[in-house]
């Protein structure tokens, strides 16, 4: 089968939908399937780690969405060249994910000359849903088979355009994780993966971890990898703490090898994670995790992550020293065996069969 993969969001910056985009584009690669991935960004000349095929099109500009800043492109060119480059190529299914965002797949999604696939990602209304919500009935009328990454997604888009989605969740590739060397320090390592915005939540894992070595304990470590427009702000309030550490942005190999060293993962998301799919990285990488309660992690986390009321310092010092207590060999086996419920193996099994259902609906329809 030939599977076009269209991502609206530059593969360059991180974000799960560049990740989950990338990491089904090595599956369906080897299960003999060919791969197209088509995002913004001409000017990027970086390597991709896939041996599918991988296109880049357009300036990419960063406008603010649900909380964060999406790296798009508002060019018509672009959306016409990917237009073309999809049509070339010839695919059997093209799978979108996020197909309402601007602008690189909408040519591609409104001439619907193939079977469409979209999968939905993101998690809370706003003005851009409410506002356009005429545009995105009309945009939805266009796919053939559609899947959400959490339930609080479908319920997001259900809401704007009256689609119900298949549930699939993310999935990410397990041996990936494991295959990292587990190196871990002498001193407790703490690590928080993800762009630095408010709604990370990253401030407050400085404050526990300040507020924790003030106090004489056995000293914590903090690793912050990511970046993003709250950096400055972060470094200011970690006051050149030396136990605090700004790796800045990392490949997916850094980020990987940041959380075997992690004696735990922290995730203090405040709002706006469809699906807590970096915990399910972290324990994949035998590595406790401590979490915000919040729906998305709640939802991954099945019970295996220790969770804290989002925004409470002090309860977030209080789940690390309590998770870190509570290791054992049986806990991080226990865990590991959970990530494994979302594979990329096994969601690509689903998306085969979605993919087999929006063919048979495209060829009814003609």
């Amino acid at each position: 089968m030939r599977v076009a993969l269209i991502s609206p969001y530059a593969l360059s910056a991180y974000g799960g939908v560049q990740e989950q985009t990338l990491a089904m584009s090595r599956e369906l690669s080897r299960r003999g399937h060919e791969v197209l991935v088509v995002a913004p960004g001409g000017h990027d000349q970086s390597a991709c780690d896939t041996p599918a095929t991988v296109e880049r099109f357009g300036r990419v500009t960063t406008l603010p969405a649900n909380g964060s800043r999406a790296p798009l492109t508002l060019s018509p060119l672009a959306t016409r060249r990917a237009w073309f480059t999809v049509n070339h190529f010839a695919p059997d299914v093209v799978h979108f994910h996020e197909p309402f965002a601007p602008l690189i797949g909408w040519g591609v999604l409104r001439t619907h000359h193939v079977a469409a696939v979209g999968t939905f990602h993101r998690n809370g209304d706003g003005p851009a849903l409410r506002l356009t919500r005429p545009l995105l009935r009309r945009l939805a009328g266009d796919l053939d088979a559609v899947a959400a990454v959490s339930a609080a997604a479908a319920d997001t888009i259900a809401a704007a355009c009256g689609v119900t989605p298949t549930v699939l969740f993310n999935g990410f590739e397990m041996d990936r994780f494991a295959t990292t060397p587990r190196e871990r320090e002498g001193a407790t390592l703490l690590v928080t993966v993800g762009r630095l915005e408010e709604r990370k939540g990253v401030d407050h894992a400085i404050r526990a971890v300040r507020a924790h070595n003030a106090r004489g304990a056995d000293p914590w470590r903090l690793v912050i990898v990511g970046d993003g427009p709250q950096r400055g702000v972060l470094e200011s309030l970690a006051a050149r703490d030396e136990r605090i550490t700004f790796a800045g942005a990392a490949s997916d190999e850094e980020k990987r090898a940041w959380m075997r060293r992690a004696n735990a993962l922290i995730a203090p998301a405040l709002r706006g994670e469809s699906f807590g799919l970096v915990l399910l990285e972290g324990m994949a990488s035998e590595t406790v995790v401590v979490a915000s309660d919040i729906t998305g992690y709640r939802e991954a986390s099945g019970g295996h992550a220790s969770l804290f009321e989002p925004g409470d310092d002090l309860g977030l010092e209080r789940a690390i020293d309590e998770a870190m207590a509570r290791e054992t060999g049986g806990r991080i086996a226990a865990a590991r065996a959970h990530a494994a419920t979302w594979s990329m193996a096994s969601l690509m099994d689903a998306y085969e069969g979605l993919y087999a259902t929006a063919r048979e609906r495209f060829d009814a329809d003609q």
